[in-house]
């Protein structure tokens, strides 16, 4: 392919977080938007959560942070893109280096921290493209997560203030609580933790705007079962639309190809890629068999191949989303994965 061979010889030697905001560049500028493969028709409709995505795969939470490239990435062929994760203030995340690439495994281990331009930047800059005809069509899903600085008692607060300035712009909100990267923020996944939080914010959403906008909750892969099984059922008894299965895993397995000495100097972070896929099939499957068919689940984690994601939407879920494939596969992965999707 020819974006690999580009890969290997120009990004690959680039610092990994470097590499992004040049590819990101280009993307937002339409670089690749006029190319014919993607504008060949790959379009398989759903409606999921009473929105109509053009298709099943979209963008997961994490490449476009603070909405600047949304209609960019939608042109590439994603069905929709979920922006994020934003906090309600402004941060610049952790010190840099924290993006790191394990080639041999096509994975990334991250520890951003969550950097992004805050909650009322990103609200005026959805705002502002909604008022486009191509972004009032666009499906753009918000991640939202807590402030760095704020304390744990001061959690549920953060997400509210969030909820309110973004679910006007929203197609859906999701609620992360599993990014491994923000100091004990996996522990709001506790359902003790959970539930005042999802409430609030289920609150928050409703009072912000008239328009339904479905609200999910984003969880780890490192998860016990038992503990998946408690917050499908919290998101049961609280009437939450979804759940998106899963985040990048704090695991290190036996079975990475890459040198452990290349895997320790990367340091602390969020692993993704194809060593997720096996947990994130797990989890999804668990999640079917508990909630049936009263909410929408959303898998991510370990989407490589368009097999990859048909087996996803077989074993039950209602949309797929990618990220760590799209930095090694380029600009054309979308549209191959859609049109098996389509097949």
């Amino acid at each position: 392919m020819v974006y690999r061979a580009f890969f290997t010889a120009v990004f690959s030697r680039m610092d990994p977080e470097k590499a992004h905001h040049a590819a990101f560049r280009a993307i937002r500028r339409g670089a690749f938007a006029t190319r014919p493969a993607l504008r060949r028709g790959t379009a398989a409709p759903a409606t999921v959560m009473g929105i109509e995505f053009p298709n099943r795969f979209g963008l997961a939470a994490g490449f476009d942070k603070n909405a600047t490239g949304v209609l960019g990435l939608l042109a590439l062929g994603f069905g929709h893109v979920e922006i994020g994760t934003v906090t309600a203030q402004p941060q610049p995340g952790n010190p840099q280096p924290r993006l790191f690439r394990l080639t041999a495994d096509r994975a990334l281990i991250n520890r951003m921290g969550f950097n992004n331009d805050g909650a009322e930047v990103v609200a005026a800059r959805l705002a502002e493209l909604r008022e486009t005809p191509r972004g009032k069509a666009a499906v753009i899903g918000v991640n939202i997560g807590k402030t760095k600085v704020v304390e744990p008692d001061d959690a549920v607060a953060d997400y509210v203030a969030s909820a309110r300035l973004l679910a006007p712009h929203a197609s859906y909100l999701v609620v992360n609580v599993s990014s491994p990267n923000t100091p004990g923020l996996r522990t709001l996944q506790a359902t003790s933790e959970l539930r005042p939080l999802l409430t609030a914010v289920q609150a928050a959403v409703a009072e912000s705007t008239q328009q339904r906008v479905p609200l999910l909750v984003k969880i780890a892969p490192d998860l016990a079962d038992e503990d998946v099984d408690d917050i499908a059922d919290l998101a049961l008894e609280l009437g939450l639309d979804g759940i998106i299965a899963t985040n990048t895993t704090i695991a290190r397995p036996d079975t990475l190809h890459t040198d452990r000495a290349t895997i320790d100097d990367a340091g602390a972070g969020g692993l993704s890629g194809p060593i997720l896929a096996e947990r994130s099939v797990e989890v999804l499957t668990r999640l079917r068999a508990r909630v049936g068919d009263r909410l929408a689940l959303v898998s991510v984690g370990g989407i490589t191949s368009p097999r990859d994601a048909k087996e996803r939407v077989a074993a039950g879920a209602d949309l797929v989303q990618g990220y760590t494939s799209f930095v090694y596969e380029g600009p054309l992965w979308p549209s191959r994965i859609n049109r098996a999707l389509a097949g």
